[in-house]
């Protein structure tokens, strides 16, 4: 009895935040899902007369999706962005995080300027970087090059992971900071007595104990990396096929007034999105869930 009392007084307590996020989740997803049914416009039937407004056409959007070039090539880039962002983020994320982690003078000083790209605004920032990128600017005269990076093609890209990278890799940084700080100094004691040098000490007391911390800041960019938009579309442009992701796609397309093929470009990127985020939460055992499950099996053969 007290464990069903408690099950519908949580229940209870949690009803308002499930209402509101049906309200500001759930209704734009089945409305999205729905206009991607549906195309607009003035076309012409079977017939030979133009039929006017919104037709029903089931799953042609999508298969016009799949069928299409300019999806593949947005998803590739969407696919590109993630996977080296967000890899070159943990590694200068981890290397911020135990430099400021480090008891030395100016400690603070030094940890306000790291944070500062995290705190600048993306569209900011995407203007920074391309004063930066243009032709006569700071990149190619450092380098002593006559790049396009801001035009299109192979620049482009990487100009848009340097500047991603630059402006989140102290968000990963932040996350791992406090992980660290949660690590007693006597178990680096330990591992000093027992002749651990700093390198082991990294590989078996650091990084086992941040993981937590990591995982999650991992899982947030990867999230957050799949749906860049504003970034890109200001550092170098829309319809620039080098750099345009889904997001970029399904504004273009809504953009057009063709909001059933948005529409479905949007689906398909929120699919995407959560098939990565569970893949990412089975493989790395951060299965909430199960491990309830597991725990109340536990208690009740108990």
């Amino acid at each position: 009895m007290a464990r069903s009392s408690q099950g519908r007084t949580a229940a209870l307590l949690l009803s308002p935040t499930v209402l509101v996020l049906g309200l500001v989740v759930g209704y734009p997803l089945l409305a999205a899902l729905r206009e991607s049914l549906y195309r607009s416009g003035d076309e012409i039937d079977e017939s030979g007369f133009i039929v006017t407004g919104d037709r029903f056409v089931g799953a042609d959007n999508f298969a016009d999706a799949f069928t299409g070039d300019r999806f593949w090539n947005a998803f590739g880039n969407t696919t590109l962005f993630t996977v080296t962002t967000v890899t070159a983020e943990v590694i200068i994320g981890v290397a911020m995080a135990l430099v400021m982690h480090r008891a030395m003078r100016g400690r603070a000083l030094v940890r306000a300027s790291i944070l500062v790209p995290w705190a600048i605004p993306t569209a900011v920032a995407g203007l920074l970087w391309q004063w930066i990128f243009q032709s006569n600017g700071v990149a190619n005269a450092v380098l002593g090059t006559d790049l396009l990076w801001t035009a299109d093609g192979w620049a482009s890209q990487l100009a848009v992971i340097i500047a991603d990278t630059w402006k989140t890799a102290p968000f990963v940084g932040l996350l791992v900071l406090a992980g660290l700080q949660l690590i007693p100094n006597d178990v680096y004691e330990a591992a000093r007595l027992d002749g651990a040098s700093g390198w082991q000490q990294f590989w078996r007391v650091t990084l086992p104990l941040v993981k937590p911390a990591l995982l999650v800041a991992v899982l947030f960019r990867l999230l957050d990396a799949l749906r860049m938009f504003d970034l890109p579309f200001v550092l170098v442009g829309a319809q620039k096929a080098s750099v345009e992701t889904l997001s970029m796609l399904a504004w273009d397309e809504a953009n057009q007034v063709r909001y059933g093929p948005a529409a479905a470009y949007a689906v398909l990127l929120f699919c995407y999105i959560a098939v990565v985020a569970f893949v990412f939460v089975k493989l790395l055992g951060a299965d909430l869930l199960g491990e309830r499950r597991a725990r109340r099996t536990s208690e009740v053969s108990a």
